[in-house]
């Protein structure tokens, strides 16, 4: 046997001898570590229950509830339903006050409504008021008028409307003074017809308000207008 052969024989038996020592070392060492950790762990009252020791473990038994539990059910479920019902107050009263300060105001509803009164209008003449910032046309027709609108044939009119549907009592017209093509203000007695005359661009109207020539698409409109009096009108 030649000598490395020999010092490799000699290597591996004290490798051999020396391996259960060191797996003996490591597995002491992971034990103590265990155990070190299980200790960190341990409840800081743990030493209470040995002999001579003098910590002492507080009391709080009188901090405990006397009442049954379903009184403490009761207590809970009536503080919950206190506040929900306060809760409820407080948005309710937020609502309200949100709505009232977004209604109309005072003079807001003043103008939702105009009031006139007829008899100081003569026959044949034109009245103009202002009814939500837009101006009214009050017509008093004579009866040659009102045979005059009601004598033409409506049905071929560019906006078809009879003069029954466009007035409650015949003898009393009321419209809005406001064409129907850009907007502009007609002037009264006037253009080809005898009714209303647009001069921005040239729509005539006749004496029912009906579109007879010119640009207007429709009819000078009609607004809601009622007569809980003889002698009295009121719009909207």
């Amino acid at each position: 046997m030649s000598l490395s052969s020999a010092s490799s024989t000699l290597l591996r038996t004290v490798a051999r001898q020396q391996l259960p020592t060191s797996r003996a070392a490591v597995t002491s060492c992971q034990r103590r570590g265990v155990a070190d950790a299980k200790s960190s762990f341990e409840s800081p009252f743990a030493s209470a229950n040995e002999s001579g020791s003098t910590l002492k473990i507080p009391n709080f038994s009188k901090y405990k509830s006397n009442s049954s539990p379903r009184s403490n059910q009761v207590f809970s479920y009536f503080m919950a339903g206190s506040l929900g019902l306060a809760s409820a107050v407080g948005a309710k009263a937020t609502v309200q006050d949100f709505l009232v300060n977004m209604s109309a105001s005072a003079d807001v509803l003043a103008q939702a409504k105009v009031e006139i009164a007829l008899g100081a209008i003569p026959e044949g003449k034109n009245v103009i008021i202002k009814w939500r910032g837009k101006p009214v046309f009050i017509r008093h027709r004579t009866q040659s008028e009102i045979d005059e609108a009601r004598g033409y044939k409506w049905e071929g009119l560019r906006d078809p409307q009879p003069d029954e549907d466009r007035v409650q009592r015949p003898e009393w017209l009321v419209m809005l003074g406001v064409c129907t093509h850009l907007g502009c203000v007609p002037i009264g007695e006037a253009g080809d017809y005898g009714g209303w005359f647009c001069p921005c661009h040239g729509s005539h109207y006749d004496i029912s308000g009906r579109i007879r020539k010119g640009p207007a698409p429709l009819n000078l409109e009609v607004p809601t207008y009622s007569f809980p009096e003889d002698e009295t009108l009121v719009i909207g």
